[in-house]
This record gives C-alpha cells, sequence and structure tokens, in this order.
C-alpha cells in the first residue's frame, strides 16, 4: 500500500474504524529549481523588506493581518496557535446528505482511505451502507493544524476522502453577470440536433491512459539526452519523515446499537467450563 500521509479513524456516533488516508493524487509536473550557476548550490528566497530592499533576520519579522488598506493587525505566534483547532485524529461524521447535492465547485482534493489495523469489517459495512443509500458523509478532519470539510464516498470496493471547500471559499455564478442569451437562450431545434449528432460523433470511451502531460514529456527527454551526454551536476539536498500515530477499533454492534439510542439484547451464557476474557474498554483515537 501506498504511504499513509495520516492514520486516524472514522467517527460517526459511537463506532470508530481505524484508517490511513493515501493520497488519491500525485503532483507529476516538471519543478524547476533554482540553482547558483557558479557553484550549482541551491537557491533560496531571500526575506526582504519590500519599502528599503534590505534583507530582513527572521527574528524581526512578525505575522500581520490586512485590517484596512494599508493598517495591519500584528498576531503573536502564541495567538496564531491558539486558533489552530485541536487534532482529534478523527474523521467526525456529522451528517449524511444525497451524493448529487454536493456541487462540483466545492469538491477540492481527494483522498483514498483504507482500513487499518482490524478495522475491515466496519469500514467494509460504512462503505455498502453509503452505497445502498446513495449518501455521502459529511465531516470535519484536522490535518495539519487545519480544519477541513469533508465528504466520504464509497468508490468500488474502498472509501474515498473529498476535501471541500468552505462555503465562503467559492464565489457565486452571479458573478459572471450571465446574460439572457445564457441563461434563456432561443436555439433552434435544427441547432441543437446538430450539436447533439456532433457529440455523438465523437463520444468515445474513458481512457486515461492515453492522455498525457506533452510538455511534461519533452522535458524529461530534453533531460535524459542532457544526462546521457554527460552534462549532469550534483546537488546536496536533505529530507525527513514523520512517524504518525493511529486509532483502534471497537465492537462494531454494540456501538451502532447505542449510537442508535437502544440496547443490545441479552446475550444466552455459554456452557463452557472455561473463563471468558475480560472484555476490552473501548479506546479514544490518539492525538498528535
Amino acid at each position: 500500500m501506498a504511504r499513509a500521509i495520516w492514520k486516524g479513524a472514522i467517527s460517526f456516533g459511537l463506532v470508530h474504524i481505524p484508517v490511513a488516508l493515501v493520497s488519491a493524487t500525485s503532483s507529476q509536473g516538471v519543478d524547476f529549481d533554482w540553482l547558483d550557476s557558479r557553484s550549482m548550490d541551491p537557491v533560496g528566497y531571500k526575506r526582504i523588506n519590500k519599502v528599503t530592499g534590505k534583507e530582513v533576520t527572521k527574528e524581526n519579522i512578525v505575522k500581520g493581518v490586512a485590517y484596512e488598506k494599508g493598517r495591519y493587525v500584528v498576531l503573536s505566534e502564541e495567538e496564531i496557535r491558539s486558533a489552530h483547532p485541536v487534532s482529534t485524529q478523527t474523521i467526525d461524521i456529522f451528517s449524511f446528505v444525497d451524493a448529487e447535492q454536493i456541487p462540483l465547485q466545492n469538491i477540492d482534493t481527494p483522498y483514498y482511505l483504507a482500513p487499518d489495523k482490524r478495522g475491515g469489517k466496519v469500514y467494509a459495512l460504512l462503505r455498502e451502507t453509503l452505497s445502498k443509500t446513495n449518501k455521502v458523509a459529511l465531516a470535519r478532519v484536522v490535518l495539519h493544524t487545519r480544519q477541513y470539510l469533508a465528504a466520504l464516498m464509497p468508490l468500488e470496493s474502498a472509501l474515498v476522502l473529498v476535501k471541500l471547500r468552505w462555503p465562503q471559499e467559492v464565489r457565486s455564478l452571479d458573478e459572471l453577470a450571465l446574460g439572457s442569451e445564457v441563461t434563456k437562450p432561443q436555439l433552434a431545434k435544427g441547432e441543437l440536433d446538430m450539436a447533439k449528432r456532433l457529440v455523438e460523433d465523437m463520444t468515445s470511451e474513458w481512457t486515461p491512459e492515453d492522455y498525457k502531460d506533452e510538455f511534461e514529456d519533452k522535458i524529461m527527454a530534453l533531460v535524459e539526452k542532457k544526462a546521457h551526454e554527460g552534462k549532469i551536476e550534483d546537488v546536496e539536498t536533505a529530507t525527513g519523515e514523520e512517524e504518525r500515530k493511529t486509532a483502534d477499533v471497537i465492537d462494531l454492534t454494540e456501538l451502532l446499537k447505542r449510537s442508535l439510542g437502544g440496547k443490545a439484547p441479552a446475550k444466552p451464557k455459554a456452557k463452557s467450563t472455561s473463563k471468558a476474557a475480560p472484555a476490552k474498554k473501548p479506546r479514544k483515537a490518539s492525538g498528535e
């Protein structure tokens, strides 16, 4: 499985489903890094005072939010940290809506969700329930100290988490100022028929492997050619990774009934002389 970028649990009612979040996309474009032509050292961005043009040291930099034109409110690092949401390591489902109700313009970044530890059965139950009811789960999740609105959707045998844009981030279609010739067009039947026929003639199967970034292919071919010619330089770089914590799973049937406000029926006593193992207490998802 691809490397998880986050581990935690899906939470709805009293049910916790341990999951691992895996990016569903990868950025393939060409990255052009700045290098010093004299030494082939990496070149970074300097902190420059835009008025004086002089470099500013890190200790003299503060963060401000524009309040009015030319006027800023300065916030300390402590004040900014206090505004960060508390990371619970959970994807907290708070509602279910019809799948077609999610506007296209609100959809942002997709991620795959994989069951973690012993969460396979509960994971499958949620996926099947969403699929059969044609619902998506709305949830809140904190990633890298920022809270996101998200939707959990079934995709074949898996679950997908899609980050959604907050409503205030989405502009209204009214900003386009569309005229009546667009909103209430007067189209002749012959025009519609010809347009439909053109669409039908150009219709094909979705074959994503046929679509490539030609610019990237040309650049990488040029890079490969120059590398084979020995035109290549050594540049030192540094990378790092961090470990993340995970969550556990607890009894599904009991939690579903407790979430619905009901009680589980009494189970008949097993006819056995051996002592039953003590039940494990439910564990909450661990924080970062």
